[in-house]
């Protein structure tokens, strides 16, 4: 792999971390964001040359702003890795107004802002990668995860979109997928919104035996996934989209297919609405 500087969000647990610590071992640049430096410092010790920590919350746009500023200006920044988020759990109804405004501010703006900060640095320099830690809940949607689809549906569409733009100015964008892995979001950093009981029993709730280890661990291994992530940047075109996990990838599958079909069935609707030939 060629020497590349990464700057990577949220790099304190899941893929975050797992990335930041396998580049760090292979002799890259990171440059790694989280909100409480002690949770990196063993990072900083280990690493004092090629680790640069910085402190960031990603729902403050101005300090996004200041951030990228300053980093652009010290760095050639290679590789953008958004990864920064979490997931809030409970019915739409169960959850409040602040919950709602703090998941879209992290797991949507936040990443929005990342990308809009970055790309006049990496225009300038003639290339970059654009890497959106996104979920196979941004094409596949579960009861109890209204406002997790919600961000992840929208980050998608947004990057899928941002990757058309900046083609032409070398700067690649790969949105990455991953199912169900072993990470603290599932088991530690999850959160979930006050239930009420008019949903007890109701699917909305399902979500409480996936976050019980109890009942089973997720299959996704976060090492492996980091490790493909991380080799996706040497693949040219950037892949679009990358998804980690069989039963991930087999679940998109299965619900692009029924969309298709269901797409399908009305060819004689949509037409119905058209102005009739030569009108």
């Amino acid at each position: 792999m060629a020497n590349r500087t990464w700057l990577i969000t949220g790099v304190s647990s899941g893929f975050g971390r797992a990335m930041t610590s396998q580049l760090l071992a292979q002799g890259q640049t990171v440059i790694g964001t989280v909100r409480n430096i002690q949770k990196v410092q063993d990072l900083v010790e280990q690493y004092p040359q090629t680790f640069i920590s910085k402190t960031l919350d990603v729902t403050n746009i101005a300090n996004i702003h200041q951030l990228m500023e300053k980093l652009t200006q010290d760095y050639q920044i290679d590789v953008l890795v958004n990864n920064a988020g979490y997931g809030l759990f409970g019915a739409a109804e169960e959850l409040s107004d602040a919950e709602v405004d703090r998941i879209i501010a992290t797991d949507l703006t936040g990443s929005i802002q990342m990308v809009r900060a970055i790309l006049p640095s990496m225009r300038a320099q003639g290339h970059g990668r654009l890497i959106q830690i996104s979920s196979y809940g941004g094409q596949v949607a579960f009861p109890g995860n209204s406002m997790y689809h919600a961000a992840k549906f929208g980050i998608e569409g947004f990057m899928e979109a941002v990757a058309q733009e900046v083609a032409d100015f070398n700067i690649g964008v790969t949105i990455v997928e991953p199912g169900g892995a072993r990470t603290e979001f599932r088991y530690g950093s999850a959160q979930v919104a006050k239930m009420m009981p008019a949903y007890e029993g109701n699917p909305a709730h399902a979500f409480q035996r996936m976050l019980d280890p109890a009942n089973g661990l997720a299959p996704g291994d976060p090492q492996r996934m980091a490790s493909r992530i991380i080799e996706s940047v040497d693949q040219d075109p950037a892949p679009l989209r990358l998804v980690l996990g069989s039963q991930a990838l087999q679940s998109t599958i299965d619900t692009l297919e029924k969309r298709v079909a269901d797409f399908k069935r009305q060819t004689a609707l949509a037409a119905s609405t058209d102005f009739p030939a030569g009108e």
